[in-house]
């Protein structure tokens, strides 16, 4: 099978593809640093590495995919970094971790044939979409709203899908506490101290047991579209991969509704059949209007 991963040149990212290789599987990393990416995964066969920057919807939108590809796994992340926007203005923790895989699987959509997995977070739960002011609140706070902003994503995509009889089905994933290298990017801070001095030595696992939710997402027959995996063990931070119950917030269709409907406007990226569907409505409005002045 082909798989499509961002975000592979290090963390759970590189591990998901060292596995996948593992297996026989073919894996394109979509990645920012070329290099780095090459010499993550010197040795490894079945690898085809593309340039895609996430902070740039240009960028995404130029990314070049030739083929058919089986799995799309949206995995790329930033954490807590000192603020700064994308290309095109938007808080950089909102832009890459969610308009950009939004936009992403939306351009990819007609050429994946069987799933979609989105990394979200046990953070996910502590988050909260202000769509008044994406913009307001802590670092941290930005990347919980936008993890939880990931899961939303991801379940509304399934209920589309479903709608349309659409064969591919739309995953959700959290690797638990995991040691990934994204706290690299937070900015200096109390957190970023605690969490790297001891929060990772006492609690976290390595990347590669944190991408076993991953993995069983994007490769277990068993998997159905709207379900989350992540560890099943004391809050869900480590453990071998299981269904999860995902936030409330991602199960309520209103949410997921107005978070796509932002998404489209602040990415100019509209689903397969979404625009036609739009134009569609707008057509019958008129005539209604019409017919009945």
């Amino acid at each position: 099978m082909r798989y499509l991963i961002t975000g592979a040149s290090s963390g759970l990212g590189l591990a998901v593809t060292h596995a996948l290789t593992a297996g026989g599987h073919h894996v394109i990393l979509a990645v920012r640093d070329e290099r780095k990416a090459r010499d993550a995964t010197a040795g490894l066969s079945g690898v085809d590495i593309r340039h895609v920057d996430l902070a740039d919807l240009e960028s995404v939108r130029d990314f070049a995919l030739p083929d058919e590809v089986d799995v799309l796994i949206n995995n790329a992340g930033v954490m807590a970094p000192a603020r700064t926007g994308s290309a095109q203005g938007h808080e950089l923790q909102f832009a890459v971790n969610h308009l950009a895989h939004f936009a992403l699987t939306g351009l990819l959509l007609g050429r994946l044939t069987t799933r979609v997995v989105t990394v979200t977070s046990v953070l996910a739960k502590k988050g909260r979409l202000n769509f008044d002011d994406l913009r307001a609140g802590s670092p941290s706070a930005l990347y919980n709203q936008s993890k939880l902003a990931n899961a939303v994503f991801g379940l509304e995509l399934h209920r589309r899908l479903t709608d349309a009889g659409s064969r591919v089905q739309s995953v959700l994933a959290h690797p638990g506490y995991a040691v990934t290298g994204l706290q690299a990017g937070m900015r200096p801070s109390l957190s970023r101290l605690f969490l790297t001095k001891i929060g990772n030595p006492l609690l976290a696992v390595p990347a590669d047991r944190g991408a076993r939710p991953i993995l069983h997402a994007a490769t277990e027959p068993s998997v159905t579209g709207g379900q989350l995996i992540g560890p099943g063990g004391p809050g869900e931070m480590r453990g071998a991969p299981k269904v999860l119950t995902p936030p409330a917030a991602a199960t309520d269709p209103e949410t997921g509704q107005r978070l796509w409907e932002l998404s489209e406007k602040l990415t100019g990226v509209h689903y397969p059949g979404e625009r036609e569907n739009h134009e569609s409505a707008a057509h019958l409005v008129r005539h209604h209007e019409r017919q009945h002045p």
